[in-house]
């Protein structure tokens, strides 16, 4: 193929033609010899009669020029030109593919996962074993190289991680032996290490990078500054339009919401801060930040404890007197609290009204209303109480608001049980909440109350003094907890609150929230089990059984596969781990000049002879009808023959008027039918048929509705309300429905059926722009009549209009959309979904590749790998679920909605 700057020719020595036509030029231009005059005197009849036909003295210049361009688009149509030719690759080695697969990779996985099909496609073409490495989830030992059609079968399989790879491991460890080409998809970010890694790879044979040209955008961890929060954004590369970041949490029902949403600017180094001012109640609700449309790890932040402000109220059995404040039994605690936590000072009544997390009772003998206290104990409160003179000498013997039964009396220097001096803390044994905490040497006890001794008061007690006596105890009680400190408050009875060990020990009891990230040394002791995982696309999930990690870990280690980011929780007290590790700033990938840079958006290889021949085939018959036109020939009956010659070229619609064959309608009315619209594409079609095949095994199995064998719709004679279902699978080269099945297609939408649009690329939007396939989707919808709409809330009846659901995946687990609730929708009291009483959604988007997920095959079984052993099974049990939702909406429409369900729902719910 020889290439002239972005053009490419298969036939280069056809355009030699072109040469000939400037001669041809002349030729046609060229006026025959004069004629010689001569005389004839009968010429003097004709004077004065019509002539009917008349002759051009010459051609007119355009004609030829028209002429001439005709003959140009032919010779370079032959001559096979090609827009933006890719090089011909005559290695024959193997390949290698490389893919960083960090959550960076994420934002626009299915344009990855399109290039390696594309690569292993050419290689199986030219006979080439492949192997692939994704560096963010490395093989144990080098992998072979294999068939590339093996290869592609198992690409569902590969997935983004929710951290970076670790490039500093030897690559010795991952890559094959011997030589081989390779093919590395950059997620685009730079980082330190690399350049080991390819260097081993540039020593084995020539390497090509592809690389996306859309910039990486992370969030950093929040954090708290005065009343705000503050999201650190970061852009890989300066961009110039705004971006949003929304806080999500739950609402009073527990359902999760949008709950703020702020414009950033970028600055030029790629920087930008989210503020978000919000009241404590609002604020506390906050689970995630996200930057909105971004669909990675990398773009979600998560909060713990320390982004929360926790409601304290201090309760003191006396006041301070006016010039002793430090005698006042609470003046420490408000010390120690105020700078993280909302104080209340109230009475119990008032402060029990504000549903505080923690109450402090500073040395409270008998409780006023001990009952409304254990009913707030038993909806989950904590409850710490300070021993003082007032607690020692009430009835204390059975108290239930105390952890432990306390003997009468105390200890202190010179009493009846008196110590020879004041005692020292013993140091926090394993398993106690202050585990890791260094005890000050000069931290001593003077006084204390006593536990009565008993076979579970070890169990009861996380501190201890250096003689065994206990100095904390706790106990649960319903839900919540109760707290015993056997020391004052103040200073009286120990020097404990003059230390910073006593903000520490608050700390862990989960009572302050820090404003900064704890250290190593905060966490030392502690073991934090894993609550909720990230995945690479930013999506949270309840993780199984898995092994703790160590706090020290936690603190100091970054993301990678032995710490995933996500929700770790240890004594009460939830800490997040995000994907973007703290001081991680982002910066473009940079690669040496040897290196062949394949950028994500270049221009596709486009064949032009076809379109190049069709306009030398207008030309000529143009030059047709200027011929006769001056001529005087084109006129009366000529006219008539070139229009019905015209109108017979134009395509004709031979299935307007052809009705529902008669078998096939009653076949479809007579029970549930699943259909799909056909792509042009036999393969497509035959998954889509699968798919529902399967998922109408499966309605059969498990609900009382049993479909018929799917059917491919024939919008032109198909009755589409006999359908129950139409799943309409989405590529780059669907075809458009004529104008009458557009018709059809609203008619069905208005009259309550549905369509569901699968792109299949898992990501119907990237940042700024879209896939082909959801380019395509908005050519294709431009004509129907489809509402607005949003992404699918958390209190759709498609999330329980028979299971429960949380996510709608596929082979992906992507976001879908929905029919746009009614702004007038409320939710009723007592509710957990608003009332959306009628109607049904008519048009279900999404790009989850859900036909795929349902396939079976003829023995019934599954026809296509989704996700990785058990968690992908488990990933296809919930896509098939969501096919049984998906129907049973259609059929009985928002039903759950109604009121008569809700007992039995926020059963099923655990509310």
């Amino acid at each position: 193929m020889m290439a002239l700057g972005p053009l490419g020719f298969t036939t280069p020595w056809l355009l030699l033609g072109l040469a000939a036509l400037p001669a041809l030029w002349w030729l046609l231009r060229a006026v025959p010899p004069a004629p010689i005059k001569r005389r004839f005197p009968g010429v003097v009849l004709l004077l004065g009669l019509p002539d009917e036909e008349t002759q051009a003295e010459r051609t007119p210049w355009w004609l030829l020029a028209l002429r001439m361009l005709a003959l140009a688009a032919a010779i370079i149509g032959f001559a096979g030109p090609v827009l933006n030719p890719e090089p011909v690759q005559s290695a024959r080695g193997p390949l290698l593919i490389l893919v960083d697969g960090s959550w960076a990779s994420a934002r626009d996985w299915p344009r990855r996962v399109e290039r390696m099909t594309r690569a292993l496609d050419e290689a199986a073409a030219a006979g080439r074993p492949v192997a692939l490495v994704n560096l963010s989830d490395p093989p144990p030992a080098p992998p072979p190289f294999a068939e590339a059609a093996d290869l592609r079968r198992s690409l569902a399989g590969v997935k983004p991680q929710p951290w970076e790879p670790a490039i500093e491991t030897a690559p010795e460890s991952f890559l094959p032996e011997g030589d081989f080409d390779t093919l590395w998809l950059s997620d685009g970010l730079n980082r330190m290490g690399r350049g080991a890694l390819l260097r081993a790879v540039t020593q084995r044979g020539m390497v090509k990078v592809w690389q996306p040209g859309t910039p990486v955008l992370a969030l950093g961890a929040a954090a708290v500054e005065g009343t705000q929060l503050r999201v650190p954004l970061l852009a890989s590369t300066p961009i110039t339009q705004p971006l949003e970041v929304v806080a999500y949490g739950t609402d009073p029902s527990g359902a999760e919401r949008e709950l703020a949403r702020v414009d950033v600017g970028v600055q030029a180094d790629g920087t930008g801060d989210a503020l978000f001012d919000l009241p404590p109640e609002l604020r506390n609700r906050i689970s995630r930040f996200e930057i909105a449309g971004q669909r990675s790890a990398g773009a979600v932040s998560l909060t713990d404890d320390a982004q929360k402000r926790r409601k304290v109220a201090l309760i003191s059995g006396s006041t301070a007197r006016e010039g002793l404040e430090l005698l006042a039994p609470t003046h420490y605690l408000r010390q120690a609290l105020a700078p993280s936590a909302d104080l209340i000072e109230a009475t119990l009544s008032d402060a029990l009204l504000t549903k505080p997390d923690v109450i402090i009772f500073a040395d409270i003998g008998d409780v006023a209303e001990a009952d409304r206290v254990a009913e707030w104990l038993e909806e989950g409160g904590l409850l710490i109480r300070f021993a003082g003179p007032r607690l020692a000498a009430s009835d204390i013997a059975n108290n239930p608001l105390l952890p432990v039964s306390l003997r009468q009396g105390g200890r202190s220097i010179g009493g009846t049980m008196s110590w020879g001096e004041p005692r020292r803390i013993a140091p926090f044994a394993e398993g106690s909440p202050f585990s890791g905490l260094v005890v000050p040497e000069e931290v001593t006890v003077r006084e204390q109350v006593m536990a009565e001794p008993g076979p579970d008061l070890g169990a009861h007690t996380i501190a201890a003094l250096a003689d065994g006596t206990p100095l904390v105890t706790r106990s649960a009680f319903g839900q919540g907890e109760i707290v015993l400190f056997h020391v004052t408050a103040n200073a009286e009875w120990s020097n404990l609150p003059l230390s910073g060990l006593f903000p520490q020990m608050l700390e862990r009891l989960s009572v302050l929230a820090r404003p900064v990230a704890p250290s190593a040394e905060d966490l030392a002791g502690q073991i934090f089990t894993p609550l909720k995982r990230l995945d690479g696309f930013g999506a949270l999930s309840t993780t199984e059984a898995a092994a703790g990690v160590k706090g020290e870990d936690l603190a100091e280690g970054p993301p990678g596969p032995d710490l995933p980011p996500g929700l770790y929780g240890a004594e009460g007290r939830v800490l997040a781990l995000n994907a973007l590790p703290p001081g991680r700033q982002l910066a473009p990938a940079t690669w040496p000049a040897n290196v062949a840079l394949e950028a994500e958006g270049t221009a596709r290889q486009t064949a032009l002879q076809a379109p190049l021949l069709l306009a030398a085939l207008l030309a000529l018959l143009l030059d047709v009808i200027a011929t006769l036109s001056l001529s005087g020939r084109l006129r009366g009956a000529r006219v008539a023959v070139l229009v019905a010659l015209a109108l017979g070229f134009a395509p004709i619609d031979t299935h307007a008027q052809e009705a529902m064959d008669e078998a096939r309608a009653i076949a479809a009315a007579d029970n549930v039918v699943l259909a799909y619209m056909p792509s042009g594409d036999a393969q497509m079609d035959d998954i889509s048929n699968a798919g529902l095949r399967g998922l109408s095994q499966i309605l059969t199995r498990r609900t009382t509705v049993e479909p018929s064998a799917p059917m491919a719709v024939d919008l032109e004679s198909d009755d589409l309300a006999l359908f129950t279902l139409i799943y309409w699978p989405i590529s780059a080269t669907s075809p458009s429905p004529s104008p009458a099945g557009y018709a059809k297609l609203n008619r069905f939408l208005r009259g309550g059926g549905m369509i569901l649009f699968d792109t299949r690329d898992a990501d119907l939007s990237g940042f700024g722009t879209a896939t082909e396939a959801g380019q395509r989707l908005q050519a294709l919808a431009a004509p129907l009549d489809i509402p607005p709409l949003a992404p699918l809330p958390s209190d759709h009846v498609l999330t329980r209009a028979f299971y429960l659901l949380q996510t709608m995946p596929g082979r992906y687990d992507g976001p879908i959309w929905v029919e746009a609730a009614p702004l007038d929708a409320e939710q009723a009291e007592g509710m957990p979904f608003r009332n959306l009483n009628d109607g049904v959604t008519p048009v279900v988007i999404g790009g989850n590749d859900w036909a795929a997920a349902w396939a079976v095959g003829e023995t019934g079984q599954p026809t296509f790998p989704v996700g990785r052993g058990s968690a992908g099974e488990r990933q296809r049990e919930i896509a098939y679920r969501f096919g049984v939702n998906l129907v049973m909406h259609v059929l009985t429409g928002n039903y759950k909605s109604d009121q008569v369900h809700v007992p039995a729902l926020l059963e099923r719910l655990g509310q």
